[in-house]
């Protein structure tokens, strides 16, 4: 593990013109694992796998492990996740420079015709900074300074990396108004929605079989359920109407499950998979976007709310900024601060489900919004920096 203090470059820049057959290499920097949840990574990285080779490097596992390792698996054509393994009770520097020598020796190992790195944490920069790329992409899916557990580092890492990036994305609108003062190359790429697939919930079916004994009306809410959600809002709602049933489905993250919301019209479901929750979906009454309004929402762009939609169900959410902007005048999407608001807009949606012109207010507000169309925006500005 004894590297220099300040490795030399390792260029992979292409000198001469490419084989029209070599694929580039787009090495994912990632804070997420691609088991975790099914969301903007993995419908980015699967799609951008049709033109370049993806390798998706997550966080590292520590264990008892003698020497560091990479386990490597693939989740689908042209994408190998890789997961360093390293040893137990090594202090930020050794863990940066373990890191270092794994992508290295793996890129010295597998030389690419061409480099491409995409970033979705500033913090990878602690090990892959000496690496020279034809084009480096800064994913900026959230504030992630304003999360929970943030690394105080990592304001000073951001500002590297927007000085390192040929071209800045992010996960929605304000973020993109704060991100472009920084960045001359920065593009407003809101995540998206496969239609095709929560559309699934639109048709007849029996449900999810672990929902169909909860009674109804449903308000359903699948998602990370961490410090951006707002419990007390979760808690007021179900105590004001005992006869809606509230389901959440996702991991709780970052916070005490036992400060979580119990009442007997709340259900905790756990996560379920990407797959599944159409079935779930289908099932509701009202879809639910119970944000608290704080530092770690100020700009977020929940994909929950085309999601939703496509599957066919109204919507009542607190007022986050880019779901105001993008969704407010639909007609299909509530937006309510309070939680006497948020129950008198349930109230409205639950009648607005059933009404004839309900789905095509719905795909009127999803018009254009495609994972496809999104990555293809994404593919051409990398084109234009080749």
């Amino acid at each position: 593990m004894n590297l220099p203090a300040t490795p030399a470059a390792l260029d992979f820049t292409p000198q001469r013109s490419t084989s029209a057959t070599a694929r580039p290499l787009l090495l994912c920097l990632s804070h997420l694992r691609w088991g975790f949840v099914y969301q903007r990574p993995q419908h980015v990285m699967s799609r951008l796998a049709q033109a370049y080779e993806v390798l998706f490097w997550e966080e590292p596992v520590f264990s008892q492990t003698q020497a560091a390792h990479l386990v490597t698996s693939s989740p689908c054509a042209g994408v190998t996740v890789m997961v360093p393994h390293l040893p137990e009770g090594l202090d930020a520097e050794q863990i940066a420079s373990a890191q270092r020598q794994l992508v290295d020796a793996y890129l010295q190992d597998n030389p690419p015709a061409e480099l491409l790195m995409w970033y979705l944490t500033p913090m990878s920069l602690s090990f892959t900074e000496h690496l020279q790329a034809r084009v480096t992409v800064f994913d900026c899916m959230d504030e992630l300074s304003a999360f929970k557990g943030a690394p105080p580092e990592l304001v000073v890492r951001e500002r590297q990396l927007l000085a390192k990036a040929d071209v800045v994305f992010t996960g929605g609108h304000s973020l993109w108004q704060a991100k472009r003062q920084h960045h001359d190359n920065a593009h407003s790429m809101p995540s998206s929605v496969d239609i095709a697939h929560f559309a699934q919930a639109r048709q007849a079916g029996a449900g999810a079989a672990d929902q169909r004994d909860i009674p109804e009306p449903r308000l359903g809410f699948f998602g990370v359920i961490d410090e951006r959600f707002d419990s007390e809002l979760i808690r007021d709602v179900a105590a004001e109407r005992p006869q809606w049933q509230i389901v959440l489905i996702g991991p709780v993250v970052k916070i005490d499950p036992a400060s979580l919301p119990q009442a007997a019209n709340i259900h905790y479901l756990g996560a379920r998979d990407y797959r599944e929750l159409p079935s779930y979906l289908a099932g509701w009454a009202v879809a639910l976007m119970p944000f608290a309004i704080n530092e770690s929402t100020r700009f977020i762009s929940p994909t929950k709310t085309p999601e939703y939609l496509a599957g066919g169900c109204p919507v009542v959410s607190t007022p986050v900024r880019d779901v105001v902007d993008g969704y407010g005048a639909s007609g299909v999407v509530h937006i309510a601060a309070t939680a006497p608001a948020f129950i008198a807009a349930i109230d409205v949606a639950l009648q607005q489900k059933t009404r004839e012109d309900f789905l095509s207010r719905a795909d009127a507000a999803l018009e254009g919004m495609s994972w496809d169309t999104t990555c293809g925006l994404m593919k051409e500005h990398i084109e234009c920096l080749r």
